[in-house]
């Protein structure tokens, strides 16, 4: 094909990026495409507004517009040490969004965990020097605070309990340090476990294909109506040849009903704690278990832990002697919880979710079974607090 019928064909294509060379200049501009009647594509697309894309690209588009004004790139400064150097200042990055005008930011604990500095850029890229107001260890979050010296745009708290697997998520971030960037996807599942950096089990998870990567760490995960419902953290990710791991389309992302619960307590008491029960380990027995170990058909959480000093051991029982069923070795004889708070137990993190919601000093309600009847225990849970740093 000659050179001057490849430039027509690109051009009618959707234009493309040309870049010629002047001795040591590189020039580089666009080729605007051109319609058939003559008029640049740009003018069509003003001409006609909004319908030229689809619904979800506009949603897509809308979400953005207000979502990224609201999400932060959080650098954290930490001094390390090694042998040769001494103490030496290393940099990490992260994100964080803006939960209301005032300036409180929330973020991921492991964003900024160590840390002797934390600086908030925003969309406009002016940036902060933060304070950390708060830090909840156990669900790996933390609460910021920036003064602006202005009103911020901030981000909507939706509702993590009513989610669904497939509905569609955005999650807007700092992947690699590319700030403002926009992914999409489906919820791929609920009620997912993972460890943190500290080794603790997170259980109730919300796993997600929209690309996280190194960055995206307390990024807002969005719903489609720009709700924030869940905060980025995690990712299951290949081995770069940079050594930085990339998003295979297996990320994880904290409820926001967690965040909802941290924030609640912040602002009756100041400071962040966590609900002790004292039930450790427990086990979901399905129907077909339940009739196997003579339990209620319904089945439940059977106890198979108890820490000890705890609400939970005074007033709970675990388990007497263990048997093997299926490829599991169980712990029974224990109580079976079959409802909590009245709702009846369906899933293995059903005693999380109902926890996450707790504040010490409050009361939970548990519908046992044991040995042969089904009671209701109400327990007072105790409260541990989170230190700062």
């Amino acid at each position: 094909m000659r050179p001057r019928t490849l430039i027509m064909t690109l051009l009618l294509v959707g234009g493309f990026w040309f870049i010629t060379t002047h001795g040591n200049w590189s020039v580089e501009r666009v080729l605007r495409p051109i319609s058939s009647s003559g008029k640049l594509w740009s003018d069509l697309v003003t001409a006609h507004g909004a319908g030229v894309f689809g619904a979800d690209e506009q949603n897509n588009i809308d979400i953005y517009k207000t979502a990224h004004l609201a999400t932060v790139n959080i650098t954290s400064v930490v001094i390390q040490r090694d042998f040769f150097r001494g103490a030496y200042p290393s940099k990490g990055a992260g994100s964080g969004f803006i939960i209301n005008e005032n300036g409180e930011i929330v973020t991921n604990k492991h964003v900024i965990v160590g840390s002797s500095q934390v600086q908030v850029t925003l969309a406009d890229q002016k940036q902060y020097d933060a304070q950390v107001l708060g830090i909840d260890a156990r669900d790996d979050l933390a609460i910021l605070k920036i003064n602006a010296g202005h009103k911020l745009p901030s981000l909507p708290l939706g509702d993590s309990d009513r989610l669904l697997v497939g509905q569609k998520v955005l999650a807007i971030g700092n992947p690699f340090q590319l700030g403002g960037t926009l992914t999409t996807g489906i919820v791929s599942s609920l009620g997912r476990s993972l460890d943190n950096e500290d080794g603790a089990t997170m259980d109730g998870l919300i796993q997600t294909d929209a690309a996280i990567n190194p960055g995206n760490s307390g990024g807002p995960l969005l719903d489609s109506s720009g709700n924030v419902i869940g905060v980025n953290f995690a990712i299951y990710g290949s081995q770069t040849a940079s050594g930085l791991a990339g998003s295979i389309g297996i990320g994880f992302a904290i409820p926001i009903t967690r965040v909802k619960a941290m924030l609640d307590e912040f602002r009756a008491t100041g400071h962040i704690s966590h609900a002790v029960l004292g039930v450790s380990q427990t086990v979901f027995v399905p129907e077909q278990w339940a009739q196997a170990l003579d339990l209620p058909s319904s089945g439940g959480l059977l106890i198979e832990q108890l820490e000890q000093g705890t609400p939970a051991a005074a007033a709970l029982r675990g388990p007497t002697r263990s048997v093997i069923v299926g490829f599991n070795r169980l712990g029974i004889g224990g109580d079976l919880i079959v409802a909590i708070d009245g709702k009846p137990v369906d899933s293995q993190d059903a005693l999380t979710r109902a926890m996450i919601q707790k504040r010490g000093g409050e009361s939970i309600d548990l519908t046992v079974y044991r040995e042969g009847r089904t009671m209701k225990v109400d327990i007072k849970l105790g409260s541990e607090p989170e230190a700062l740093r």
